[in-house]
Protein backbone atom coordinates (compact mmCIF):
# COMPACT_ATOMS: atom_id res chain seq x y z
CA UNK A 1 0.00 0.00 0.00
CA UNK A 2 1.08 3.66 -0.59
CA UNK A 3 0.15 6.76 0.24
CA UNK A 4 -0.29 9.72 -2.05
CA UNK A 5 -0.08 13.20 -0.29
CA UNK A 6 -1.26 16.74 -1.60
CA UNK A 7 0.44 19.27 -0.16
CA UNK A 8 -1.40 22.69 -0.34
CA UNK A 9 -0.23 26.06 0.40
CA UNK A 10 -0.97 29.64 0.70
CA UNK A 11 1.42 31.46 -2.65
CA UNK A 12 3.66 33.87 -1.06
CA UNK A 13 1.65 36.72 -2.51
CA UNK A 14 -1.10 35.67 -0.01
CA UNK A 15 -1.81 37.15 3.34
CA UNK A 16 -1.43 34.33 5.99
CA UNK A 17 -3.10 35.58 9.62
CA UNK A 18 -3.39 32.21 11.33
CA UNK A 19 0.41 31.95 9.96
CA UNK A 20 1.55 35.12 11.46
CA UNK A 21 -0.66 34.16 14.82
CA UNK A 22 1.56 31.05 15.24
CA UNK A 23 4.57 33.03 14.47
CA UNK A 24 3.16 35.90 17.14
CA UNK A 25 2.65 32.79 19.80
CA UNK A 26 5.81 30.65 19.58
CA UNK A 27 8.05 33.30 20.91
CA UNK A 28 5.83 34.16 24.27
CA UNK A 29 5.62 29.96 24.84
CA UNK A 30 9.37 30.17 24.70
CA UNK A 31 10.34 29.23 21.34
CA UNK A 32 12.60 31.26 19.30
CA UNK A 33 13.84 29.33 16.62
CA UNK A 34 11.36 30.62 13.65
CA UNK A 35 11.63 33.49 11.42
CA UNK A 36 8.24 33.13 10.18
CA UNK A 37 5.45 30.70 9.84
CA UNK A 38 2.96 29.78 6.86
CA UNK A 39 -0.24 27.50 6.97
CA UNK A 40 -0.84 24.76 5.06
CA UNK A 41 -3.22 21.47 4.14
CA UNK A 42 -1.56 18.24 4.26
CA UNK A 43 -4.30 15.43 2.38
CA UNK A 44 -2.94 11.61 2.58
CA UNK A 45 -4.65 9.16 -0.23
CA UNK A 46 -3.88 6.08 0.14
CA UNK A 47 -3.90 3.47 -2.52
CA UNK A 48 -3.60 -0.46 -3.24
CA UNK A 49 0.03 -0.69 -4.48
CA UNK A 50 2.33 1.08 -6.40
CA UNK A 51 -0.12 4.40 -7.74
CA UNK A 52 -0.13 4.64 -11.71
CA UNK A 53 0.07 7.60 -13.43
CA UNK A 54 -3.43 7.57 -14.13
CA UNK A 55 -4.10 7.54 -10.51
CA UNK A 56 -1.71 10.51 -10.16
CA UNK A 57 -3.38 12.26 -12.71
CA UNK A 58 -6.29 11.89 -11.05
CA UNK A 59 -5.49 13.31 -7.95
CA UNK A 60 -3.58 16.32 -9.87
CA UNK A 61 -6.94 17.10 -10.96
CA UNK A 62 -8.72 16.29 -7.68
CA UNK A 63 -6.26 18.71 -6.04
CA UNK A 64 -7.07 21.76 -8.51
CA UNK A 65 -10.74 21.15 -8.42
CA UNK A 66 -11.34 20.36 -5.03
CA UNK A 67 -8.64 20.18 -2.53
CA UNK A 68 -6.83 23.54 -3.35
CA UNK A 69 -8.01 26.96 -4.33
CA UNK A 70 -6.03 27.50 -7.39
CA UNK A 71 -6.54 31.44 -7.21
CA UNK A 72 -4.81 31.54 -3.96
CA UNK A 73 -2.99 28.33 -3.04
CA UNK A 74 -0.05 26.24 -4.74
CA UNK A 75 -0.17 22.63 -4.41
CA UNK A 76 2.39 19.50 -4.97
CA UNK A 77 1.48 15.73 -5.28
CA UNK A 78 3.87 13.33 -4.61
CA UNK A 79 3.99 9.29 -3.38
CA UNK A 80 4.93 8.86 0.07
CA UNK A 81 5.89 5.09 0.98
Amino acid sequence: MAKIVVDVMLKPEILDPQGKAVAAALPRLGFSFAKDVRQGKRFEIEVDGDPTPTQLAEVEKAAEKLLSNPVIENFTVRVEK
